[in-house]
């Protein structure tokens, strides 16, 4: 087949029709060497309100977790409306990263929440493959 149609045509030629070309100009070698200001790249844009919430959870997280310092401490973290159990369980487990503790997570017997206390060797699942008995 030939190419009479106007598919045949390079993208490059149909884009400059269009007027989508790329526009090249020289300019002065020190727009390289400036370092670029927090202005050129625009102001900092506000915080929609799910943003603010999701920074307002995390404080409390962080919160907690500097709270649980011994093994008789445990804390219950009720969800709201709306919010994924998951997603509430990651963010637990991330704040606990963050702080340097590694925490047990444990679903609360009422209702819809988590009960939180630092992990014992008690705390900790024996889900997964079995570890291999050393006897050599």
């Amino acid at each position: 087949m030939t190419g009479s149609g106007p598919s045949s045509q390079p993208q490059s030629v149909d884009a400059e029709r269009k007027g989508r070309k790329v526009k090249i100009r020289k300019v002065d070698v020190t727009a390289l060497d400036r370092p670029r200001s927090a202005a050129g790249r625009g102001a900092k844009k506000a915080l929609t309100p799910a943003q603010r919430e999701r920074q307002r959870q995390q404080r409390q997280l962080y919160k907690l977790m500097d709270q649980l310092t011994d093994n008789d401490t445990a804390f219950e973290v009720r969800l709201g409306r709306g919010e994924k159990p998951v997603t509430v369980r990651q963010r637990l487990l991330r704040a606990a990263a963050d702080r340097g503790k590694e925490v047990a997570v444990r679903k609360a017997q009422t209702g819809n929440a988590f009960v939180v206390g630092l992990m014992t060797p008690e705390r900790r699942s024996n889900r997964g493959r079995k570890r291999a008995s050393r006897t050599s």
